[in-house]
């Protein structure tokens, strides 16, 4: 029988397995820094392994999601959302034919680069870094893998393929195109980036009703409002007329993810063929969003999230944690901005080299929740 060494295998499983439009990893457009290849591992499960690796992605089991550390232990954090992309994208890449470690790699990496609590904390930092471009999580996350994790002798950063890169500047929410020079913006992802784009939706949007209701924000009449939540609400109790309100809960947020996933599945398929599209040039050149929703699920979808921003992120408890993020991360910018010598470490080492701003940015937006805390109560 012919040998045939393991990567070689792998990759001809990808070839014989994945869809013409799947973006195979033999294929793949590179690393900005040479490497000798593993033998046994794609470019793709490689990258997935080196985010995994990297001290970001451990910080992300204390940056807040919706809730920030202290209120409770199973809320969930950034670093469990990433998770729950993951499996998402990988489960949607599979029923494509497309690549799961690529899907699988973007949305562990997605996130890398929010600050500490949540959104709130990115809209502050934004605002004091407007003389200096602003703040964006998308951007940082690029800045993370690119530059600011040193693991690796040879290169800065954890020198990550173009296509995981690209996964993270193309996000369809960033606004404004992120680094343009490297990335064209006339040309469109991987279909693996774009399906993370709307796991990440239906992750969120699921996963905060779950934790709304878990902690109170949220009322069960109040999200009968929406009518994706009814139907989930009339389905479950047909099926389970006897459940407790807790099991009642999760199986309707099962019902939700499960709703959508297939939902977006079914109707990418029909955008494909309806597109004629044969290979990763087809989905470059497309002019339109080939991943999506039926028309029916995303407004279901718009009037949950609807919902969520009325009810659950403007709640006063929300409105509190927005702003002890002002209070906290306004407090460390001007602390360092006055006194650059209490900046840490490697941080300390670069003032000769950036605007100081820039660094006092990467150093709070790589802060986890309870560290940007205590590090306010030091200097404060």
């Amino acid at each position: 029988m012919e040998f045939i060494d393991p990567k070689n295998r792998l990759q001809n499983f990808e070839r014989n397995i994945l869809a013409p439009y799947a973006a195979f990893s033999s294929a793949s457009r590179g690393r900005e820094y040479p490497l000798i290849e593993h033998p046994f591992r794609t470019v793709y499960q490689r990258d997935r392994d080196r985010v995994i690796h990297s001290a970001a992605f451990r910080r992300m089991e204390y940056k807040t999601q919706v809730f920030v550390n202290h209120e409770g232990d199973h809320y969930r954090t950034r670093l469990t959302h990433s998770i729950e992309v993951a499996q998402i994208s990988r489960t949607v890449a599979r029923a494509l034919g497309l690549n799961e470690d690529l899907a699988e790699a973007i949305a562990l990496v997605h996130d890398l680069g929010h600050t500490p609590f949540g959104h709130s904390g990115e809209d502050v930092l934004n605002r004091l870094m407007a003389d200096f471009g602003g703040f964006n999580h998308n951007r940082q996350s690029l800045r993370v893998v690119d530059f600011l994790e040193r693991r690796y002798p040879d290169y800065p950063g954890l020198n990550l393929t173009y296509e995981v890169r690209e996964g993270i500047v193309k996000h369809e929410t960033s606004g404004p195109q992120i680094a343009p020079e490297m990335f064209p913006p006339e040309e469109r992802p991987t279909l693996e980036a774009m399906l993370v784009d709307l796991a990440d939706a239906v992750a969120y949007n699921s996963h905060d009703v779950d934790d709304g209701l878990s902690s109170g924000i949220l009322r069960w009449d109040e999200l009968d409002s929406a009518p994706i939540w009814q139907r989930a609400g009339r389905e479950c109790d047909r099926r389970y007329p006897d459940l407790t309100p807790k099991l009642r809960r999760h199986a309707m947020v099962r019902l939700l993810v499960d709703w959508q996933v297939t939902d977006l599945v079914n109707r990418t398929f029909v955008n494909l063929v309806a597109h004629k599209i044969g290979s990763l040039a087809d989905v470059r050149r497309s002019r339109v969003r080939l991943i999506s929703f039926s028309d029916e699920m995303l407004a279901d979808i718009v009037t949950l999230k609807n919902f969520l921003n009325e009810k659950m992120y403007r709640h006063s408890r929300m409105q509190a944690m927005s702003e002890e993020a002002r209070l906290i991360i306004e407090t460390l910018f001007d602390k360092y901005r006055r006194d650059p010598m209490k900046l840490h470490g490697k941080f300390k080492l670069r003032l000769k080299e950036e605007p100081v701003e820039i660094i006092i940015s990467d150093f709070i937006a790589g802060m986890t929740d309870r560290y940007a805390a205590r590090m306010f109560e030091e200097l404060k």
